[in-house]
């Protein structure tokens, strides 16, 4: 009988030697990504804009070295577009498109990730002011964040269970108002896929669907109906020009702004690509709120509830260039 006993304590005895300690919590985070293959991460991303909140569903794989998949789902428009880094390069893939940009870019390890967790560690090996609150369920961690291209971006918090799961992520700008939070539903270190899981070629055969699906999607957008003014132009500047062209399936409006600041606005109707393109690009993926657009050193381009925007100015920076973007990205047409 007490032999019996004594092996019912011992695994008791055992999980009670490894209970982890909160002065633990960063190194064995770091520990976990460094031993893994790779890992999985599922969840919904919120972003806040003013009043604005937008959903994403979020899957996430990542494997070593240099291997990442992430399926960005926006609940409020359907529209869908997937992350890929393989040692080719960076694809940036709208499939209702039919075309996928391609970089020759260091993204993701240029800047702080919500949703990516190799990301999330080097943010916390990097802050020497990390902090470790202990709560009953949790362990909450705080570093600064590193957004290179939005810099009213400050700090986040990081929301761990005692097994040292993350489950959620928060990040906070200025004013301490949250603009982002990622809720992590299923997290697995080492998870088992392909190589070709990572390929584009891979995944456009997997989406293959008949052109005039495709079309669908956007034949409503033949016409620009509306025109969108930005809310934010910097001060001293002004419209002084709007031109509307007609293009081969569409129409096009030239907006130009003078002044100190000044820039070059178009928006036009979307095209579907008869045959799967591959467009090369100088910039990298940026996270706008309501889709990925492409950053370049002095433009930003998008696509949004059906119209395409370019966004382009020699003398303001990437940041104002976000300012404008953010300002005209779901708000109705005023002038």
């Amino acid at each position: 009988m007490k032999k019996i006993l004594l092996l019912l304590l011992i695994p008791l005895l055992f999980s009670g030697c490894f209970k982890l300690k909160k002065n633990d919590v960063k190194n064995e985070l770091i520990h976990q990504l460094e031993k893994s293959s790779g890992y999985y991460l599922e969840g919904e991303l919120e972003i806040n804009h003013n009043e604005d909140v937008y959903h994403y569903d979020v899957e996430v794989y990542h494997k070593k070295d240099d291997y990442y998949h992430i399926n960005l789902f926006n609940q409020d428009n359907q529209f869908r577009q997937v992350l890929l880094k393989n040692p080719s390069g960076v694809y940036l893939y709208t499939p209702s498109l039919n075309k996928s940009f391609k970089f020759q870019s260091t993204w993701p390890y240029n800047h702080s990730q919500i949703y990516l967790l190799d990301a999330l560690i080097n943010d916390i090996k990097n802050d020497k002011n990390c902090t470790i609150e202990e709560k009953k369920e949790s362990f909450i961690l705080q570093t600064k964040v590193q957004y290179n291209n939005n810099s009213n971006l400050k700090r986040q918090k990081i929301v761990l269970d005692k097994n040292n799961l993350i489950k959620k992520v928060v990040v906070y700008d200025s004013n301490d108002q949250i603009v982002m939070e990622f809720n992590i539903s299923k997290m697995k270190y080492s998870p088992k896929v392909d190589d070709d899981y990572f390929e584009l070629d891979t995944l456009v055969e997997k989406d293959d669907s008949p052109l005039e699906d495709l079309e669908k999607d956007v034949q409503e957008t033949s016409v620009l109906e509306d025109v969108i003014y930005p809310l934010f132009i910097p001060s001293g500047t002004k419209l002084i020009d709007e031109e509307k062209v007609l293009k081969d399936s569409g129409e096009r409006v030239i907006m130009t702004y003078d002044g100190e600041k000044s820039f070059l606005l178009v928006e036009e109707t979307q095209d579907v690509f008869h045959d799967f393109t591959v467009i090369p690009s100088s910039g990298e993926p940026y996270q706008l709120m309501d889709t990925i657009g492409v950053m370049t050193d002095n433009s930003l381009s998008w696509s949004s509830g059906g119209t395409d925007y370019y966004l382009v100015s020699d003398v303001m920076s990437q940041q104002e260039l976000v300012e404008i973007a953010q300002s005209i990205v779901g708000i109705p047409s005023m002038k």
